[in-house]
């Protein structure tokens, strides 16, 4: 479990190596977005729920990323441009997250005849698969939502 201090800390570390002085650092509350490089307003953020809740090297690795898309340019994306700046920084993830999110967050529960568990951030419009359930049975298995009771 990161220390968010010390996640801030690398953070501005890194920015002052390998940015100017016009980039600034800060947490966000994404629940399931790792990171983001918002090049309006030159500012990389975290999500304060899952750096709470992973390890060092996993933050480290996310600032490493974002700081590759800062350097590389908006354009960039994730294309040869980003990946060869990002492992010359010693970024060696993907390009996305396979880490844990903040399900308890979410807002809306599924469950499927076969009682795999889904979340959901935003109310869930149309019909919905349970995907390993679907594939083993070769018919469309219907996740069924709920609103997640608030805590009081």
């Amino acid at each position: 479990m990161a220390d968010l201090e010390r996640v801030r800390v690398w953070a501005e570390a890194l920015l002052r190596l390998h940015l100017d002085d016009s980039w600034s650092f800060g947490f966000d509350r994404a629940a399931k977005r790792a990171g983001l490089t918002n090049f309006t307003a030159r500012r990389i953020t975290v999500s304060k729920h899952l750096a709470a809740r992973w390890d060092d090297d996993e933050v480290h690795q996310i600032l490493l990323h974002e700081v590759a898309h800062a350097m590389a340019g908006a354009r960039a994306g994730h294309g040869p441009a980003w990946r060869r700046i990002a492992r010359d920084i010693g970024y060696i993830g993907g390009r996305t997250h396979h880490g844990e999110i903040a399900a308890e967050r979410a807002g809306w529960v599924g469950t499927c005849p076969g009682g795999h568990s889904h979340v959901r951030f935003r109310a869930p419009k149309g019909r919905y698969a349970c995907t390993p359930c679907t594939r083993a049975e070769r018919r469309l298995v219907e996740v069924r939502w709920s609103r997640k009771e608030q805590a009081a």
